[in-house]
């Protein structure tokens, strides 16, 4: 899969690099934890993703760049998470988010064609309409209460903690609801995600005049492969961004993230135009093995290390 993957990226001349595993700042993200170390006395983390560091090689350079690493999410761990993990992730100036959409789409097709990989059909389809379809609201315009009755129509429990948190009760009932709707072996790309989860991502106005992200998700069938942007170019909206996620977590009785102040003056110096995507190569070794659980396909899961 390593091999057919490098393959893949020189033929279409996008650049493997190599950034580090540590770090001096950690995601912000409400949803996720960073492992915590030290060198001497110096507080580091290790990655939940190499984002932040391939935007800043993307920024200084230009280059359409990827790269194949470990990445460690503490907290994770289940059949579809490993506290470490390997990931693919890149980035490709000039790319909106639609044509990254297909060049995925490319990669996997390969697969496809290589191994005995059942691709049924392949379904690009917004976030309002993925939920319009399988739960009858639009979760643009939605309310927690009306989240809580959608939930009950379909027999799905609510969850302790949820209360008013519109975008954790889409997320819940995307988990329980819209994925399991989707067809199996089919790739679905989602995209157009609400404007307050953007995270890294820009934000517009879509056709029907309502402001979204501009990021996607790869599923195949109900399982989660992928995540992209159609990446934030504005340092001073990004660190309001980050800030507000610490607010989050504080709200979370978390603890405060440290913000990347080297991303911050990279997309200030200047980042290009660009799309990136991230994709879990556990994950997708399990689609090509069909295996249900990724204990299955490691070598050395958290059980044995």
């Amino acid at each position: 899969m390593l091999r057919d993957i490098r393959a893949f990226f020189d033929q279409r001349g996008v650049l493997e690099v190599e950034t580090p595993l540590l770090s001096g700042a950690c995601t912000t993200d409400p949803n996720l934890d960073s492992f915590e170390t030290c060198y001497q006395q110096q507080r580091l983390f290790l990655n939940t993703s190499p984002e932040y560091c391939m935007k800043r090689l993307v920024a200084a350079h230009g280059d359409a760049v990827y790269q194949i690493c470990k990445s460690f999410r503490d907290g994770e761990l289940g059949p579809a998470h490993n506290p470490e993990f390997t990931l693919l992730e890149w980035y490709r100036p000039g790319y909106d988010m639609f044509e990254l959409m297909d060049e995925v789409e490319d990669l996997m097709q390969m697969f496809a064609s290589l191994y005995s990989f059942e691709i049924s059909g392949v379904r690009k389809i917004s976030y309002a309409d993925a939920f319009r379809s399988a739960a009858g609201i639009n979760p643009h315009a939605v309310s927690a209460a009306e989240c809580r009755s959608c939930a009950a129509r379909h027999g799905i429990e609510q969850p302790v903690g949820l209360d008013d948190a519109v975008d954790e009760w889409l997320d819940w009932l995307l988990t329980q609801l819209v994925v399991p709707s989707f067809p199996s072996s089919c790739l679905t790309f989602l995209y157009d995600y609400p404007a307050s989860q953007a995270a890294l991502s820009k934000r517009y106005t879509d056709s029907s005049g309502v402001e979204v992200a501009a990021r996607f998700e790869l599923f195949y069938g109900e399982t989660e492969l992928g995540n992209g942007f159609d990446e934030l170019l504005d340092a001073v909206e990004q660190r309001q961004r980050f800030e507000q996620e610490n607010r989050r977590r504080a709200d979370s009785a978390m603890q405060a993230a440290v913000i990347d102040e080297c991303l911050l003056r990279a997309l200030q110096h200047g980042l290009p135009a660009c799309s990136g995507v991230a994709v879990g190569l556990d994950r997708l070794l399990m689609a090509l093995a069909e295996e249900d659980s990724i204990d299955q396909i490691l070598a050395f899961p958290f059980a044995r290390i």
